[in-house]
C-alpha cells in the first residue's frame, strides 16, 4: 500500500514551484531516476499481442515510475484503425491506473508520440507536409491544423507530441527538408508560433484537455548540414547560429511559452548539440528564461560513443548530457540508466533539476488532476470529415503555380475530349515522412477522374516510369497504396528501377499521351528517394538534384508527343528542373498534400480555387549553385562562368490565376523610437477576373552597418483574400526588433542608419520601395512579431 506523508503535490491550488518541490523532497534516488527516462522497446514486455496493458509483466520498467512512455499509438493491435484505436485508448488509461494504484507516489507518464503534420498512428488525418503548410503562407491555417492534430493525438492518449519541427533548411539535398517551414528564419518563426498555439493553447501553465505539449526540434542548426547529409557537422559562426538557426526557438520560447525542446543530432564547432552546455544552459536557459525540459532525439546519447565517438562510454555520454541540460533520454533509458546504476558518480543537484523540469511538464498538462483519456474527446474525431476538410482547404492553398505560359491553367473541362494523367504514383496517395495509414485517401488520378465524372471527359492514365522496385504497383487501391507509402519510408533498403523496364514504360505512356488533349505528367519523389536518413542503412540524402531515376527522359519523351502539358511536382524537396521547366507552358509544386491530395489538385487544375502558395525555399538550377537561398550577403553571387548564379525559382514565388496591382506605399517612421515600431501602408488591388489570394511580403536591407548584412530579409507578410476588383489599404506594424542583428561585439542591436523597404509578391518581384532611416541605436529591443491591418478604402481614411 502507498503511504504518501505530504499530499501538497496533489494541491491544484498550489504554485508548481511548490508542488514539485514537496514532491521531490518525497521521492528516492530510484524514483528521481525514473522519471527521466523513457520506456519504448520496453513497453513490448507488458503489451500483449492484442495491445492490451499486463500488469503482472511490468516488472522493473513502470516499478519506480517512469517519465515517459513512447509512442502508444504504435501498439500491436493495428489491423484496422478502429482497433488500433481502442487498443490504444485502453493500453494508456491502464497504464496510466496502474501508476496510480502500484507506485508509491503514483506520478502519471506523459504518453508522446509524432506528429509532424497529423499524428502518425493508424486512422488519423492525415495534413499536407510541413513544408506544403509553409507553402500557404498562412500562420492562420497552420494554427487550425493543429489544433485539430492536439485533439486527435489527446483523444487517442498521447499528451505530447515530437513536433513541430524548427529547423531552418538551408540545402535541398537534405532528405528531412520536407519536414520544415523553409528556409527563411522569420517564415519558420511565424508557423512554428501557429503551431505552437494550435498544439497547446496560449496558456502554457496550463495546457487542456484537448491540447497537448509540443516540443521545439532539433536545437539547432540540423538544417545546414554539411553536404546536406542528415546529422553531419553545422559549419557556421555564432553569428548565423544566432540570427538564423537560433531565432525560431527563441521566438516559440518568448513569444509562444515552449516548454519542451528537443537537442539536435548534429555538432557545431566540434560540439555536439546533446553535449553543449553553451547553447541549452547558458543562451536557451539563463538567457532566454526558459523553464522547460530538454528531451533527447532518439538514441542521441548513445551516439555520442558510437557516432561522435565523443565519449568512450555510454556513462560518460550520459554525463555530459545531463551537465549539459538534457532531462530525458528518448525513446528507452539506455545511457541514463547505466549512468544513473552508479549513484556515487552523479550529480544529484543535476538529477533534480532534469527530474523537476519533467515533474513541471506533468502539472502543466494536469496528470496528476486528470492522469486519464479526458472523456470530452470522443475517438469518433480521429480522422473525422471536418479534420479531412480542413486538410484538403489547407492542400488547396499550399500548391504553388511556378509557371503558367499562354494561360494553359486552369484547363477548360468542356473544351476537353481525352486528358492523359501520367506518371509513377498517380495510382497513390505520396504522404511523405512521418505518415501512417488514414482512414481514406483520394489518389491524384482519383481526383481528376471524380471531377470529370460528369464532364464526359476520357481519362487516360500510365505510370510512364518506375522510380524504386520497392514497394510499388501502378494499380493498387487506396489503402494498400498507403501502407506501400509507409512501408517506403520504413524499408532500409532502396532498389532503384531498371532503365530497360522503365523505356517499356515511357513508350506505354507516350502512346497514352499521343491520344489526349492535355497531359497532366506528375513527376517528383517517392516516401525512399527523399526522407530522414536515421542510419548507415537507412538513406535519404542526394549528391544530385535532378528528377530521381528516369524521369527526365520521360518528360522529354512526353514533350515530343506535342501535347499541352501541365507539370506537376509531387515531391519532398526542391529539384534542379531548368530543362524541364523551360519545355513546360505550366508547372504546379504540390508537395505532400495529404490524404486528400486528388480532390484539391484537381480543384486547381480545374479553376475552382485559384492557386495562391508561395514557395518556402529557393529553387537551385543544380546541385552546384547550392546555397540558393534568397538572403545571401552582397558578395556570394559575384557569378559563374558559363551559367547564372540566382534561383530558378525564388523564395516567396507563387503565380495565381488573377493578378494584383500595389501602389500607394507611404512610411510612418513618426513613433519608431517612442513605441518601438515602424509602419509602412500599401493599397493592395485584385485587377483580374477571379477571386483569389495573394500574399504580399515585406523585405527589408540594413544599407550599411558594422558587420554586413544579407541583400534582403523577410519580416512580414500578409494572406488577403480579394474579390476580383476589390481593393484593400494594409499597414504592416514592424516592430524595431527586426531591424537588429548581432554587431561586432554580439550584442543585438538596430543600428542608426538608412535602410530599404520593399513590398513585393516574392523575393524577386519587388513592387514598392522606399528608404527610412532609423535616428540612434536601439540595443537589444524586445523580441516580437510584425502586426497587420487590413482595412477598406473607407475604413483607412
Amino acid at each position: 500500500m502507498r503511504h504518501r506523508s505530504d499530499r501538497t503535490h496533489l494541491d491544484r491550488n498550489a504554485a508548481a514551484d511548490i508542488r514539485i518541490e514537496k514532491l521531490l523532497s518525497q521521492m528516492s534516488y530510484k524514483e528521481k531516476v525514473a522519471q527521466v527516462q523513457s520506456v519504448l522497446a520496453g513497453r513490448q514486455a507488458f503489451e500483449s499481442e492484442e495491445g492490451e496493458f499486463q500488469s503482472d509483466l511490468v516488472g522493473e520498467h513502470l516499478k519506480q515510475g517512469i517519465g515517459h512512455v513512447a509512442r502508444p499509438a504504435e501498439n500491436k493491435a493495428t489491423v484496422t484503425p478502429n482497433k488500433s484505436i481502442a487498443a490504444t485508448i485502453n493500453f494508456v488509461n491502464a497504464t496510466q491506473q496502474w501508476l496510480l494504484d502500484s507506485t508509491r507516489l503514483a506520478i502519471p507518464a506523459i504518453f508522446h508520440e509524432e506528429a509532424l503534420h497529423g499524428h502518425a498512428a493508424q486512422g488519423a488525418t492525415s495534413f499536407p507536409q510541413a513544408i506544403a503548410m509553409a507553402s500557404t503562407f498562412s500562420p492562420e491555417l497552420v494554427e487550425r491544423v493543429h489544433e485539430a492534430i492536439a485533439r486527435e493525438v489527446r483523444a487517442r492518449g498521447g499528451n505530447q507530441v515530437l513536433s513541430p519541427i524548427l529547423d531552418v533548411a538551408r540545402d535541398p539535398r537534405w532528405g528531412r527538408i520536407e519536414e520544415t517551414f523553409g528556409e527563411d528564419p522569420y517564415l519558420v518563426s511565424a508557423m512554428g508560433l501557429a503551431a505552437l498555439a494550435g498544439l497547446q493553447g496560449q496558456d502554457p501553465d496550463c495546457i487542456a484537455e484537448d491540447k497537448v505539449l509540443a516540443t521545439l526540434k532539433h536545437l539547432t542548426g540540423h538544417g545546414q548540414p554539411s553536404g546536406g547529409l542528415n546529422t553531419a557537422p553545422a559549419e557556421m559562426g555564432e553569428r548565423a547560429l544566432r540570427e538564423i538557426f537560433l531565432l525560431p526557438f527563441e521566438v516559440a520560447v518568448k513569444l509562444g511559452g515552449a516548454s519542451s525542446i528537443m537537442a539536435s543530432y548534429n555538432e557545431i564547432d566540434g560540439i555536439p548539440s546533446h553535449v553543449n552546455k553553451t547553447i541549452l544552459n547558458n543562451i536557451v536557459r539563463e538567457e532566454w528564461g526558459y523553464q522547460g525540459s530538454i528531451v533527447s532525439d532518439y538514441f542521441a546519447i548513445d551516439e555520442l560513443v558510437t557516432k561522435h565517438q565523443l565519449c568512450a562510454t555510454k556513462e560518460a555520454a550520459a554525463d555530459r548530457a545531463l551537465h549539459a541540460g538534457v532531462d530525458i533520454e528518448l525513446p528507452d533509458g539506455d545511457a541514463f540508466a547505466a549512468y544513473f546504476a552508479h549513484p556515487n558518480q552523479v550529480n544529484l543537484a543535476a538529477l533534480d533539476a532534469a527530474v523537476s523540469r519533467i515533474l513541471r511538464n506533468k502539472l502543466q498538462l494536469g496528470l496528476f488532476e486528470q492522469p486519464h483519456i479526458p472523456k470530452s474527446l470522443e475517438p469518433e474525431l480521429i480522422g473525422c470529415g471536418k479534420h479531412v476538410q480542413l486538410s484538403q482547404r489547407v492542400a488547396e492553398q499550399a500548391i504553388v503555380l511556378l509557371k503558367n505560359d499562354k494561360q494553359l491553367l486552369p484547363l477548360d473541362a468542356d473544351s476537353l475530349t481525352t486528358l492523359a494523367v501520367i506518371g509513377p504514383h498517380v495510382h497513390e496517395t505520396l504522404l511523405g515522412g512521418y505518415s501512417d495509414v488514414p482512414s481514406h485517401t483520394i489518389s491524384v488520378l482519383d481526383g481528376i477522374q471524380n471531377y470529370l465524372r460528369a464532364k464526359d471527359v476520357k481519362v487516360v492514365s500510365a505510370p510512364g516510369v518506375k522510380l524504386t522496385e520497392n514497394h510499388w504497383q501502378a494499380g493498387y487501391d487506396s489503402i494498400a497504396a498507403n501502407t506501400l507509402s509507409k512501408e517506403r519510408w520504413h524499408t532500409d533498403q532502396v532498389v532503384c528501377a531498371e532503365s530497360e523496364e522503365n523505356s517499356q514504360l515511357i513508350e506505354q505512356a507516350k502512346a497514352v499521351a499521343l491520344e489526349s488533349d492535355v497531359v497532366v505528367l506528375v513527376v517528383g519523389d517517392n516516401e525512399s528517394t527523399c526522407r530522414e536518413a536515421w542510419s548507415e542503412s537507412h538513406l535519404g540524402d542526394v549528391s544530385s538534384l535532378k528528377l530521381p531515376g528516369d524521369q527526365e527522359t520521360l518528360v522529354q519523351e512526353i514533350v515530343a508527343a506535342g501535347k499541352p502539358i501541365v507539370l506537376v511536382l509531387n515531391n519532398g524537396r526542391p529539384y534542379a528542373l531548368e530543362s524541364v521547366a523551360e519545355a513546360m507552358p505550366a508547372v504546379l509544386e504540390a508537395w505532400y498534400l495529404g490524404q486528400n491530395t486528388g480532390a484539391a489538385l484537381a480543384n486547381v487544375l480545374f479553376g475552382v480555387v485559384s492557386p495562391s502558395g508561395k514557395l518556402p525555399v529557393s529553387f537551385p538550377r543544380s546541385a552546384g549553385h547550392i546555397p540558393a537561398y534568397y538572403n545571401y550577403k552582397p558578395t556570394a553571387k559575384r557569378g559563374y562562368a558559363f551559367g547564372d548564379t540566382n534561383a530558378l525559382f525564388c523564395f516567396g514565388h507563387g503565380l495565381s490565376y488573377s493578378t494584383f496591382e500595389y501602389s500607394g506605399l507611404e512610411v510612418d517612421e513618426s513613433r519608431v523610437l517612442s513605441n518601438g515600431y515602424l509602419r509602412l501602408h500599401f493599397h493592395l488591388q485584385n485587377i483580374g477576373q477571379r477571386d483569389a489570394y495573394e500574399t504580399p511580403q515585406l523585405y527589408i536591407r540594413d544599407q550599411h552597418a558594422s558587420v554586413t548584412r544579407p541583400v534582403q530579409e523577410l519580416k512580414g507578410f500578409k494572406k488577403v483574400f480579394l474579390a476580383s476588383g476589390a481593393e484593400v489599404r494594409l499597414t504592416f506594424k514592424v516592430p524595431v526588433f527586426h531591424l537588429a542583428f548581432y554587431d561586432l561585439e554580439m550584442k543585438r542591436v538596430a543600428e542608426a542608419g538608412k535602410f530599404t523597404l520593399s513590398v513585393g509578391a516574392s523575393s524577386s518581384d519587388i513592387r514598392l520601395s522606399a528608404e527610412f532611416e532609423l535616428a540612434q541605436d536601439v540595443v537589444n529591443p524586445p523580441i516580437k512579431m510584425t502586426e497587420y491591418v487590413v482595412s477598406t478604402l473607407e475604413e483607412s481614411t
